[in-house]
């Protein structure tokens, strides 16, 4: 007759195995939906939590699919599907609950949707099919928003939106001068940078364009004009 301690050790174990595949306090936070630029990147965050707390097996799995495929793993054993090998991989330490994945080079068939799965060994395993993330990949960069103030100094500003802080955009301006270049993080996936242009005006910087022109990773451009005006007085 089998001993009841053993006997119990064995219901607890099969029990913690059902709780921790059952999707119940596995939890996952990440955008639903990011817009893209053809060719650039994508860094989409990703951080998650789950039930079984404790010293567990040391080296976890992550990986995420689309359909059958899979597009990105910590594991370098893990063959990646032609169509992204080379071109994305799992930037977050999936032991420390991290699960960032870097996309490079996107492409117009790059929109998913996408969910992750993660592999405790001697544990079980969690695949987060229900919150996936799907990229509007877009072709054309959206013009840059410029504002400008002329004191006795301009101040010209110029910002745009995109989804790859790793290979932000880089800007040039039609006239010279001083200029800072900032970056802030509006989550959901989402980057907004912004150079600032600062120079005393001439009289004959007057009445003419001032132009912003953003390159994003060396393959798109976009580009935005405003009117330098002299403030009356």
């Amino acid at each position: 007759m089998m001993d009841l301690k053993l006997w119990l050790s064995i219901l607890m174990v099969c029990e913690m195995a059902e709780s921790i595949g059952s999707g119940e306090n596995w939890l996952i936070s990440v955008p639903s939906r990011i817009s893209v630029l053809e060719s650039s990147c994508v860094v989409i965050p990703c951080e998650y939590d789950y039930p079984m707390k404790g010293n567990l097996w040391k080296k976890w799995r992550g990986y995420w699919t689309r359909n059958d495929e899979t597009v990105a793993s910590n594991d370098p054993k893990f063959k990646l599907t032609q169509e992204f090998n080379g071109r994305s991989r799992i930037t977050g330490t999936i032991e420390s609950n991290i699960c960032t994945w870097q996309l490079d080079d996107v492409r117009e068939t790059d929109t998913g949707p996408f969910y992750l799965t993660i592999e405790i060994p001697r544990h079980s395993k969690f695949t987060f099919s229900r919150d996936t993330v799907t990229l509007d990949v877009f072709r054309v960069p959206e013009p840059p928003v410029m504002t400008v103030s002329v004191s006795n100094h301009v101040s010209a500003t110029c910002k745009v939106i995109h989804a790859c802080p790793s290979s932000p955009p880089k800007f040039s301006w039609s006239h010279p001068g001083m200029t800072k270049t900032s970056s802030k993080n509006l989550k959901k996936g989402l980057w907004s940078t912004m150079s600032t242009l600062t120079f005393t005006p001439e009289e004959a910087d007057f009445n003419k364009p001032l132009n912003c022109k953003v390159n994003f990773n060396d393959k798109k451009t976009t580009e935005g004009s405003m009117l330098l005006v002299k403030k009356s007085t």
